[in-house]
Parts: structure tokens; sequence; C-alpha cells
């Protein structure tokens, strides 16, 4: 998977200590070789929600088929 600088992904694993589920899109704002990635996962009005430190294999790219949905972070 060639991931690159501000591209949108969606987190493959839920981390509940950071509030995030399977399905958050983040934008990856620093890359780490060999394999490794830094996200960032903001609400809809902007806020960070989290800032993490991924391995490739946590998160895949956006796709064409992909829908967005909304959620609260009170149901996380």
């Amino acid at each position: 998977m060639n991931i690159k600088l501000f591209d949108t992904v969606i987190l493959k694993a839920d981390i509940p200590n950071k509030g995030l589920c399977v399905g958050d899109m983040g934008a990856v704002v620093e890359l780490y070789e060999p394999d490794g990635l830094e996200i960032e996962f903001v609400t809809g009005s902007g806020k960070t929600q989290a800032l993490v430190t991924l391995n490739i294999a946590d998160v895949r790219l956006i796709t064409h088929t992909d829908i967005l949905a909304v959620r609260s972070l009170n149901a996380a």
C-alpha cells in the first residue's frame, strides 16, 4: 500500500482509549520509516480528537466506493 503524506485513511480497528472506532477517517500528517504513520482524527467541527502513531496495517486508504457517515463521540 502506497500511503503518502496528507492521504485520507480509514481505521481498521477500534482504539477505545482515544475514542476512535473502526471506520473513522483520518489524515496522514507524518510518515515514519519503515511503516509508521502519524494520523490526525478530527471531529466534524474540526477539533482534533486524536493524534496517533499507527502502523500501515492499522489503516487503509479511502476508496471511491466508501460512503461517509457521522457518529457521536458519546457513542464511542
